[in-house]
């Protein structure tokens, strides 16, 4: 829109616009949980080489914060639920995900299908989570619980790929 008022009469450039979508990632077509998870690769990696797996950790719990507070006046202005524009949950689950490997094309490639697959696929408590809350924390909570799923399945194929490697 031009007017710079989407349909959630938010602005475009409200902090809370911003964050929520991913800086306007989720407003992508197809899958926006997708595009949301993708961007948080190579943040992770750029925060991994900084401040290795511990500063990716802190990352992820920076971003499911904000995540909380964008989500939940993101949901106040739209009356919706949980509008699939919002992917900054993705984007926090996917960091997440990711903090307990180091940087390795062929682990964030594994931790980018395991973290999607958790989210879509909600194994409990995620699904319980996903309809006990609502607003922001509802967003952001079945995220935060699919990460720990996904991030301990990482964490195996990780440890499965050392053993492998020092067994040759």
């Amino acid at each position: 829109m031009t007017s710079g008022a989407p349909a959630n009469g938010l602005s475009t450039w409200h902090p809370a616009n911003l964050v929520a979508t991913g800086f306007g990632l989720g407003r992508l077509p197809w899958a926006p949980g997708t595009w949301g998870s993708l961007a948080a690769l190579p943040l992770a990696w750029v925060i991994w080489g900084r401040f290795g797996s511990a500063g990716v950790g802190v990352a992820a719990i920076a971003v499911f914060a904000a995540g909380w507070w964008a989500a939940d006046v993101y949901i106040r202005a739209t009356g919706a639920e949980d509008p699939a524009e919002i992917v900054i949950d993705e984007i926090a689950g996917q960091l997440l995900t990711l903090s307990v490997v180091p940087a390795d094309v062929r682990l964030y490639a594994a931790g980018l299908v395991l973290f999607r697959l958790a989210d879509i696929f909600k194994p409990w408590p995620v699904s319980w989570a996903e309809k006990r809350f609502k607003g922001g924390l509802g967003v952001i909570a079945d995220d935060f619980l699919a990460s720990l799923y996904s991030a301990m399945a990482l964490l195996l194929v990780f440890l499965l790929l050392q053993k492998v490697a020092n067994a040759s």
